[in-house]
């Protein structure tokens, strides 16, 4: 079992939800069970799924929750886009949520790389 707040990728996965729970707090209040709630709930799904993946008894396991999480990383990243077409983020906001969400989904790709060699 790995201690899930050692890898740096569950901290900066964490770190951007926390960023997008705050910026989706100016989100038109129509949208409160709409994309506020599903760009957060995607969001955390990144974190959480990393979490729960070292929680499981093998690196098997660890790797799919941790692909799980790449796809709830490329949701988020859909749903930031979303909502700067719909003029909910500014521009530059967009483009700093979405890099942190492209260096997450980089570093889920080096491990899980990583795990699949060493099995």
């Amino acid at each position: 079992m790995k201690d899930f707040n050692d890898l740096i990728v569950w901290k900066k996965a964490h770190h951007a939800t926390l960023e997008i729970y705050k910026y989706t707090r100016g989100f038109p209040v129509e949208e409160r069970f709409g994309l506020t709630s599903q760009v957060r709930r995607s969001a955390a799904s990144i974190a959480a799924n990393i979490a729960e993946g070292c929680g499981r008894g093998s690196d098997g396991d660890f790797g799919r929750f941790l692909q799980i999480a790449m796809g709830s990383a490329s949701e988020t990243e859909y749903h930031v886009r979303l909502a700067k077409d719909l003029g909910f983020l500014s521009n530059e906001t967009a483009a700093h949520l979405t890099n942190h969400i492209h260096e997450i989904k980089r570093m889920l790709a080096s491990l899980i790389k990583k795990l699949n060699a060493d099995r």
